[in-house]
């Protein structure tokens, strides 16, 4: 489904503290924003606590700057017997512009885990 007409899992704005020294905004908070976006819906998904166990085929595409709005949208890859994996995709509109570009992508893998942080079965 296109982006617009769905809302995203989390959409926030950078901040100058989040600039590496080029300016532009530093790849591991775009990758930790990826990973709560993508902690929410596995969490959902395995109707409990889920934890990272992989990041795959991770792309940056184009910079992300300060004032930029940062929307992550999320779907479901695949479920398997303890795993879930989720292809998030961010996007920004930039300061002045509404246009929507596609900046970051990759898909993040979790697992379902108990109480005790063993793995457990997805429910299907």
């Amino acid at each position: 489904m296109p982006t617009e007409f769905r809302d995203p899992v989390i959409r926030t704005a950078p901040q100058p503290s989040d600039c590496n020294s080029n300016g532009d905004i530093f790849g591991g908070w775009v990758l930790s924003q990826m990973d709560i976006a993508g902690g929410i819906m596995a969490a959902r998904r395995v109707k409990g606590r889920a934890v990272t166990v992989a990041v795959e085929a991770m792309k940056f595409h184009q910079p992300i700057k300060v004032g930029d709005i940062v929307s992550i949208y999320g779907d479901i890859e695949r479920v398997g017997r303890t795993s879930v994996a989720v292809k998030l995709t961010t996007i920004v509109a930039r300061k002045l512009d509404s246009e929507e570009i596609k900046v970051t992508e990759g898909t993040y893998v979790f697992v379902a885990i108990d109480d005790e942080g063993r793995p457990r079965a997805i429910e299907p």
